[in-house]
């Protein structure tokens, strides 16, 4: 066991060097960079989609799709106007890492993006330890999911900065309660900020883009 703790402490503490160095080379920048978690299904790629669409004309966004063992959501992506978008295969690994991303870093033109997007693995257990160098973590439910779900990955919940609820156009079709989540959400991270949406309906996807475009010109 002892072993065990020991390995897995110096995996995290050399991937903790790496997102430092990816850290200071999007501030040196002025680029703002999200890492998007979820578990499978909650709609990470569907939201980069609306994203991408919206706001294509008003900010230059790179993007890191992470997937098992596919280039679909990268190739989604890129359907919905990405210009820059960089897929990571992993092979099985059920999370991106910061060395990862260190490999892909530099077949992105970084003078050219103003926000970097990480789209990583669907889980959420094993990417709440790795650092990537992002700014903040945004976590995605759905209401498809259960609202218990903060309770039962907190290590997630607490690492991230924002929770977007989506899939908000099926509230009522199942037990989902909206009032029990955040409340479940905020007994693991009190800070967090939240947002509602529908990927499928738009609601609720403005008040999204304005965050991500107020978040930009923060750095400028």
């Amino acid at each position: 066991m002892t072993e065990k703790i020991s390995v897995e402490k110096k995996v995290l503490s050399e991937n903790d060097k790496l997102a430092a160095d990816i850290r200071g080379q999007l501030k040196q920048r002025g680029l703002v960079a999200l890492n998007f978690v979820s578990s499978p299904g909650s709609g990470k790629t569907s939201l980069l989609e609306k994203t991408l669409s919206a706001l294509k004309h008003e900010l230059r966004v790179g993007l890191i799709a992470g997937d098992v063992q596919t280039e679909n959501d990268a190739n989604r992506l890129k359907a919905a106007g990405g210009t820059i978008v960089q897929p990571i295969v992993t092979g099985g690994a059920c999370h991106l890492d910061a060395k990862m991303i260190t490999r892909v870093l530099p077949e992105i033109a970084l003078d050219k993006i103003d926000l970097l997007l990480i789209e990583n693995v669907g889980n959420l257990v094993c990417p709440s330890s790795y650092d990537l160098g992002e700014d903040m973590k945004v976590v995605l439910i759905s209401t498809t999911e259960g609202d218990d779900k903060p309770l039962k990955y907190p290590g997630m919940f607490r690492r991230s900065s924002v929770m977007v609820i989506n899939k908000i156009d099926l509230l009522g079709t199942s037990d989902f309660d909206m009032k029990r989540v955040k409340e479940n959400a905020r007994r693991i991270n009190s800070e967090l900020k939240v947002f509602e949406v529908s990927c499928r309906t738009g609601q609720g996807l403005d008040a999204w883009f304005h965050w991500l475009k107020s978040l930009v010109a923060a750095q400028h």
